[in-house]
């Protein structure tokens, strides 16, 4: 299945589409979604679901919009309520735009289903207290939000952050996965799972 990767918004934060033929869900909106809506007409795709893997202001900037031209529902893991009304979450934080507010429903648990596509949702709090990932065993790819970077993890010095359990999320988790996984980030380039067992700095003591 296609993945297409739009860095939006003032953290470059990466926007995904995943579609088939003819529908597509978005996995987390950090900026302006025109070049998404762009690309849905250009592909004739319909968007069934928008995604949020946690709730940070970067990752939420376009879910109003893109949601609103698009009518399709918006998915938040509940983990991360605790954090709808803080700064990290509305934005103002250190002088950034708020957020505009949207409505959501619950991100379903454990196995769901996204445009006829299996998915497995993964519970992986650390960088956020109910900080998710969307991994899609047949397509063999896994959105990350900000728990896995290329060569690094997420940060925990935000309000409800906890390194202990960021850590284990990816070595318990993450790396668990098949290791041919593709790896698509919140931030930064796409990777897979062996690579970052194998040469991720951080997670090294925790894999050998």
């Amino acid at each position: 299945m296609p993945v297409a990767d739009f860095p939006l918004g003032p953290l470059q934060t990466n926007s995904y589409l995943l579609h088939n033929d003819t529908l597509a869900i978005a996995v987390d909106v950090g900026g302006d979604p025109a070049p998404m809506l762009d690309y849905l007409v250009g592909h004739k795709l319909r968007l069934t679901a928008v995604c949020i893997t946690h709730r940070h202001f970067d990752h939420l900037y376009g879910v109003s919009a893109l949601a609103g031209a698009t009518a399709a529902p918006v998915y938040a893991p509940t983990g991360d309520d605790s954090l709808a009304a803080t700064e990290s979450g509305q934005g103002g934080i250190w002088g950034f735009p708020p957020v505009t507010p949207f409505d959501s429903l619950p991100m379903p648990t454990g196995k769901a289903s996204f445009c006829g596509m299996d998915c497995e949702v993964l519970q992986t709090p650390g960088h956020t207290p109910g900080g998710i990932s969307l991994y899609f065993p047949a397509e063999n790819l896994v959105f990350t939000g900000d728990t896995l970077f290329y060569r690094s993890i997420g940060r925990t010095d935000f309000p409800g952050g906890d390194h202990a359990a960021l850590l284990r999320s990816i070595t318990g988790t993450l790396f668990c996965l098949p290791p041919e996984t593709l790896v698509y980030p919140g931030h930064g380039p796409a990777t897979r799972i062996e690579d970052e067992r194998e040469h991720n700095p951080f997670c090294g003591s925790f894999t050998q």
